[in-house]
């Protein structure tokens, strides 16, 4: 997945109806960080949960009723993953994807890398993590 510089943000929010209007509610850390900015206009990318196309079956139950879908990261704190750099964020750290398509922040790592990191800080947006090693593509 591209992941172009001009990123600005990451994070997850449910869609909500109301009066046949919907919206996604921004997080106050958005604002507050100057990630953002009130009364701007920004583009969205938005994906189903999983990054999946939205016809993967998991949302229903047996029933006929949608599921509840688990908000809370899909890593903690201490937690080791292999991970592939997809893209490097306008601060210079690499970005890579796992579960659910959260986002890792890791630095010093370059796109295309394959390497082993801790998770320092797990967000319910997006993770901070650390180099533990390098891979190396064998062949």
């Amino acid at each position: 997945m591209d992941i172009p510089d001009a990123l600005r943000a990451v994070y997850s929010a449910r869609l909500k109806e109301e009066n046949g209007r919907y919206y996604l509610t921004v997080p106050a850390r958005e604002i507050g960080s100057d990630t953002l900015t009130a009364n701007e206009t920004y583009k969205l990318c938005m994906l189903t949960p999983g990054g999946h196309s939205a016809d993967h079956g998991d949302d229903k139950s047996t029933d006929g009723s949608v599921s509840t879908r688990d908000d809370s990261p899909p890593v903690s704190s201490g937690e080791r993953r292999t991970v592939t750099i997809e893209g490097i964020g306008d601060k210079g750290d690499g970005i890579a994807r796992i579960d659910r398509g959260y986002v890792l922040i890791v630095p010093e790592t370059d796109v295309g890398e394959r390497v082993t990191v801790e998770v320092d800080q797990a967000r319910d947006n997006v993770g901070f993590a650390s180099v533990i090693s390098h891979h190396t593509e064998s062949g």
